[in-house]
C-alpha cells in the first residue's frame, strides 16, 4: 500500500526528562508512538527520522540571545521558570522537535511528496516566545516550520490552527504583526497562560491575522466545531494560505487532568478534517501538524489516532 502520512519521529526525544512528577512525560510520546504503529493505520505511515534543526531556523523566529541561553544549556540540568526544566538531553530534544517540524514542511512541499506530515515530537512549543522559552517549551516548533516554510518558493502565507487547551501565546507573540501567518488559537479560558482574548488581533499589518477564540471551562465537542467552523470562515476573507499547520493539541480532551474541557476523540477527529478540508481547498492537502500537550496518556494515544485517521 503507498504511504499518504510521513510521520517525523526520534526515539531520542524520550531523553528530555523534566522531572519524575511533571506532566510531559516520556510515556506520551512513547505510548502514542506504539498505539500508532500497532494500528492498521501503520500501513499507511512513512516513519522518517528527521535531524536537529539549523540555528539560522531557530534565529528567524527568536531573539538570538534567547537562542544562545537555551542552546548554552546543552548537557546541564536548569529550571527555566515553575514549569520548564531542562535536563541533559533536552536541548538535543528540542533542536530534534523543531527540525522533525521543518523536515514535514519540506516533505509536504516536495512536488512529488505526501501533502501530510505528522511531527510527533517532544517538548512541545507553542508557548516559547520571541526572548524566552517557557511552559513546557524551550523552542517554537510551529513557528519555527512556519517561517522555514515562507522561505520557500511559491509560499506567500500560512495558515496555523492551534487547539491546545492552552492559548499558543508563544506563537501569538512571534507573528503578531505579520500578514503572512494567520493564525487561530481555540483554548479554555481563564487557564494559563492567561492571554488569548478575543480582541488581541494582532498589530500594524498583522491586524486581524490572529483569531482567539476563548471557550469557557467545559466546552464539548460541539462547541469546539462551531468555534472554529467561525475562526476558518472569517480566516478565508483573509487569508489563502500555501500550507496549513496544526498546533496538535489533545489536552482539551475531557479526560486530561490539566485542562477543564470536554473533547471527544470524535470531536478531535472533526476538527482534523475541517483543517484538512480548507487545506484540500486552499493548497492541494499540503497540512503539517506537530505535537503539543495532552497529558492522559490513554486518551491521548487515543486521540492522535483519531487525529491521524482523519489526516489522512
Amino acid at each position: 500500500m503507498d504511504k499518504q502520512a510521513a510521520v517525523f519521529y526520534d526515539p531520542f526525544c524520550l531523553e528530555h526528562n523534566p522531572g519524575s512528577v511533571h506532566p510531559e512525560k516520556a510515556a506520551r510520546l512513547e505510548k502514542t508512538v506504539a498505539f500508532l504503529k500497532n494500528s492498521a493505520l501503520n500501513n499507511k505511515l512513512d516513519w522518517r527520522r528527521p535531524r536537529p534543526v539549523e540555528e539560522a531556523r531557530l534565529r528567524a523566529v527568536h531573539d538570538p540571545r534567547m537562542v544562545e541561553r537555551v542552546l548554552s544549556l546543552k548537557g546541564s540540568h536548569a529550571q527555566l521558570d515553575a514549569d520548564t526544566r531542562v535536563s541533559p538531553a533536552s536541548v538535543e530534544a528540542a533542536l530534534l522537535a523543531a527540525g522533525g517540524a521543518c523536515a514535514a514542511v519540506d516533505a509536504v512541499l516536495r512536488e512529488d511528496g505526501v501533502r501530510v506530515a505528522l511531527n510527533l515530537c517532544r517538548p512541545p512549543g507553542h508557548h516559547a516566545e520571541k526572548k524566552r522559552p517557557m511552559g513546557f517549551c524551550l523552542f517554537n516548533n510551529v513557528a519555527v516550520a512556519a517561517a522555514h516554510a515562507l522561505d520557500r518558493e511559491g509560499v506567500k502565507q500560512v495558515l496555523i490552527i492551534d487547539w491546545d487547551v492552552h492559548h499558543g501565546n508563544g506563537t501569538q507573540d512571534i507573528f503578531y504583526e505579520s500578514d503572512r501567518v494567520m493564525f487561530i488559537s481555540l483554548h479554555q479560558h481563564p487557564l494559563y497562560p492567561h492571554s488569548g482574548m478575543s480582541d488581541e488581533r494582532g498589530l500594524g499589518n498583522g491586524l486581524g491575522h490572529t483569531l482567539n477564540m476563548p471557550l469557557p471551562p467545559g466546552s464539548d465537542d460541539g462547541a469546539y466545531i462551531d468555534a472554529l467552523g467561525r475562526a476558518l470562515e472569517e480566516a478565508e476573507q483573509r487569508c489563502r494560505p500555501d500550507i496549513v499547520f496544526i498546533s496538535a493539541g489533545f489536552d482539551a480532551h475531557a479526560d486530561d487532568p490539566l485542562g477543564g474541557m470536554r473533547v471527544t476523540e470524535a470531536g478531535f477527529r472533526e476538527m482534523t478534517r475541517m483543517a484538512r478540508a480548507v487545506a484540500e481547498k486552499q493548497c492541494r492537502g499540503r497540512i503539517v501538524s506537530t505535537l503539543e500537550g495532552g497529558y492522559n496518556i490513554a486518551a491521548l494515544a487515543r486521540s492522535v489516532h483519531s487525529h491521524v485517521e482523519a489526516l489522512l
